[in-house]
């Protein structure tokens, strides 16, 4: 279903979630990031850290496609203004 398509009471929902799944996602990223340089800084063992310090760069496209869609949805309740 298209944005356009949708109720204003429908995208301000879709809104609302995007954005705390976006905010949850990044903070979870970071934290795994800090975590695994720390790991990498002061642990002697670090494979695993360092097999784990990919994911959140493989997963930063599902942060920018987030961030993508709370932009098309601001945009088309801004014009609906």
């Amino acid at each position: 279903m298209k944005l356009k398509e949708k109720s204003t009471e429908k995208l301000e929902g879709e809104l609302k979630a995007t954005k705390l799944t976006a905010g949850t996602l990044i903070g979870m990223l970071f934290t795994l990031f800090i975590i695994c340089i720390y790991g990498l800084a002061t642990k002697e063992e670090n494979g695993t850290f360092m097999v784990l310090i990919t994911t959140p760069f493989a997963l930063s496209p599902v942060v920018l496609l987030n961030l993508s869609n709370i932009r098309k949805i601001k945009s088309e309740l801004e014009s609906r203004k």
